[in-house]
């Protein structure tokens, strides 16, 4: 049912945990599921440094947690404007349609943290 990649985001999370200030930190939720997906991101120079995060949720979404937190890492503010459900679902090798909200769910908190920081 889940690819390998998934499977090994949700066994072997990335980046797990919240960033300090002057990190921005984001918290966005599914209402429908309730899954919740905290982002911590801290800037340097115009570009994403540091990314962690926390998830509680189906498996899912705690690997398209994981695998955004790779896909921050080096993105300018108009980059991560860019990222859309695709990339997410690509980072974790695909989603079955009962988990796409997870891949949803990432890009709503990479939007969030885009508005935060304006």
């Amino acid at each position: 049912m889940y690819s390998a990649r998934l499977l090994d985001h949700f066994q072997n999370p990335r980046n797990v945990g919240d960033l300090p200030p002057p990190a921005v930190t984001v918290e966005v939720s599914n209402p429908a599921c309730g899954d919740i997906l905290r982002l911590s991101v801290e800037y340097r120079d115009g570009r994403v440094t540091q990314a962690c995060y926390k998830t509680r949720g189906c498996t899912a979404s705690i690997a398209a947690g994981s695998a955004l937190t790779e896909l921050l890492i080096g993105k300018t503010p108009a980059e991560l404007a860019a990222l859309g459900p695709d990339d997410i679902e690509n980072a974790v090798g695909g989603l079955s349609a009962e988990s796409k909200h997870a891949a949803q769910l990432a890009v709503d908190a990479v939007r969030a943290l885009l508005w935060r920081r304006l």
